[in-house]
């Protein structure tokens, strides 16, 4: 049996769900399958079933004997354990200078901070009321959080996770849309110390204008000097940089209702000095596939293509280059890519965390962490957003659906006494 880590969190009361600092809520979401009134879409066009829906976020904590640890299949000599648990619908992790693990979500609203003493684990719900949270940055002690439009960073936030007290408010600064639809953000510092931030499409497909939507920007921190580096991105809700090429990789979830089996999702790299390059939504996707509904002549002419594509509907979420210790050398250099799991797919894919073995500019596939996904019922029993490197080379992967983190660590004699199962 795979050790289970118990935190302090274990029982999830009601006022635990309320806790935390509340912030003004943003307008009602968007559908959440993929639809808006500017969708140019035909489902029926599709071939797929018309009533294929999104799995709802559970509101609470799966109880820890819930939680299908012993379920995740990895290589020989690694070994999968709970972390911590009791945060429902955490997505997006950051790490503090102190070692606080704060995390964000989307549909929940909340924005959570794990802390560690004796070996010991708390959750706290530190914030509560945001839309869409997921964005989350963290730099010289301050916490950036982005809900949507809002931008809010916390001084110190360290030292104050219990009265965060009153944000900088630098919303007016950036400037972001405030759709809902695919708009939850995904952000972070580059190596040029500069703020990189999504700003996703507002339909499953349509013409948008492209100087605001589908496209990653940066700012200075402060909000100034906004420049977009790259467009045609319909939905990156992961994004890092080639530890030695410093390039930048994202991936990019696909448009729905255009069949079971595509057009794949993508990995794509931003090549140096070519800042502000196109990847071909909404006219173009995968390796050149021109869309069916939306149509130009020549589309997929001068589209950067993906490096590796990621599967039919996958949703790959956060990518991280590994820069570790722990893990066997031919890990080093490579990306762990979060596979979240379709939703407009009759049969299920995904589910799952995959290793993107980087040659140049291109990438290869392969499975790491597996067992998540029952294909003979076609039902998931986790849902995987987000990883995360720790300082002693282990890594974090977020479960949405679960409300926990994963520990992925390696050891030599693991490949004795554990095995995947």
């Amino acid at each position: 049996m795979v050790k289970r880590i118990v935190t302090s969190a274990f029982f999830l009361t009601a006022s635990f769900l309320f806790t935390g600092v509340a912030l003004a809520q943003a307008p009602a979401a968007a559908n959440p399958n993929g639809t808006s009134d500017l969708d140019k879409s035909d489902k029926a066009k599709s071939g797929q079933d018309v009533n294929l829906r999104g799995a709802p976020v559970p509101p609470i904590a799966t109880p820890l004997d819930k939680i299908p640890v012993d379920k995740i299949k990895l290589p020989a000599g690694f070994k999968a354990e709970v972390w911590s648990h009791g945060h429902p619908g955490a997505r997006t992790m950051v790490q503090g200078a102190k070692g606080t693990i704060f995390m964000g979500s989307r549909v929940i609203g909340r924005v959570y901070a794990i802390t560690e003493k004796d070996g010991k684990r708390e959750v706290k719900t530190m914030l509560t009321g945001l839309t869409q949270p997921n964005g989350l940055a963290f730099k010289d002690g301050s916490l950036y959080v982005f809900a949507i439009n809002k931008v809010l960073r916390f001084d110190n936030i360290e030292d104050k996770l219990d009265n965060p007290g009153t944000p900088v408010d630098l919303s007016a600064a950036y400037n972001l849309p405030p759709e809902i639809h695919h708009n939850w953000k995904y952000v972070d510092f580059g190596p040029d110390g500069k703020m990189y931030v999504q700003v996703g499409a507002n339909c499953n497909i349509c013409e948008l204008n492209p100087g605001i939507y589908a496209q990653i920007r940066r700012y200075n921190p402060d909000g100034t000097g906004m420049e977009i580096v790259a467009r045609g991105i319909r939905n990156t809700v992961g994004f890092d940089w080639h530890p030695q090429t410093k390039e930048l990789w994202f991936t990019d979830n696909g448009r729905d209702w255009a069949g079971n089996d595509g057009p794949q999702d993508e990995l794509n790299r931003l090549p140096k000095g070519q800042e502000g390059a196109n990847f071909g939504f909404p006219y173009c996707h995968a390796n050149g596939i021109p869309d069916p509904d939306i149509k130009k002549p020549n589309a997929c002419a001068g589209v950067i293509l993906p490096a590796a594509l990621t599967g039919p509907h996958s949703a790959g979420l956060g990518i991280k280059f590994y820069t570790g210790s722990m893990f066997p050398k031919a890990y080093q250099g490579v990306a762990f890519i979060a596979r979240h799991g379709s939703w407009n797919r009759e049969k299920r894919f995904g589910y799952d965390v995959v290793v993107a073995r980087v040659n140049g500019g291109k990438a290869t596939i392969e499975p790491f962490m597996t067992g998540l996904l029952d294909t003979g019922k076609n039902e998931f029993l986790g849902r995987p957003s987000y990883v995360f490197q720790m300082k002693d080379g282990s890594l974090l992967v977020s479960d949405e659906n679960m409300g926990a983190t994963y520990r992925i660590s390696y050891s030599a004699k693991y490949r004795v006494s554990y095995s995947a199962k």
